[in-house]
């Protein structure tokens, strides 16, 4: 098994709490794909202005990772929230 974390800085004046349930929803698809296991989204607690606004946990077999990047759900996400991401990390551990 491996945790899949993207986290994210949001662009500037984005409503970050108001896209927690959009994206949840979003990401809740994932759970469908054989091999993805669990899902878990976290708000920073931090207004601090270098500060990450959001992560998202998807536990999921190794074997799961390349049918989740071809997923709806993963290039739906990319597509509507792309363009109000400052920045983003990808990190993927085995656990």
């Amino acid at each position: 098994m491996i945790e899949h974390y993207i986290i994210v800085k949001f662009t500037e004046g984005t409503d970050v709490k108001a896209l927690v349930e959009p994206v949840r929803g979003i990401f809740e698809e994932t759970l469908t794909i054989p091999g993805v296991d669990s899902l878990d989204i976290r708000i920073s607690n931090s207004d601090i202005a270098n500060r990450y606004d959001l992560m998202i946990i998807i536990t999921m077999e190794k074997e799961a990772l390349p049918a989740y990047a071809a997923s709806e759900p993963h290039i739906r996400w990319k597509r509507e929230y792309g363009d109000r991401i400052a920045k983003k990390a990808i990190f993927d551990c085995d656990i």
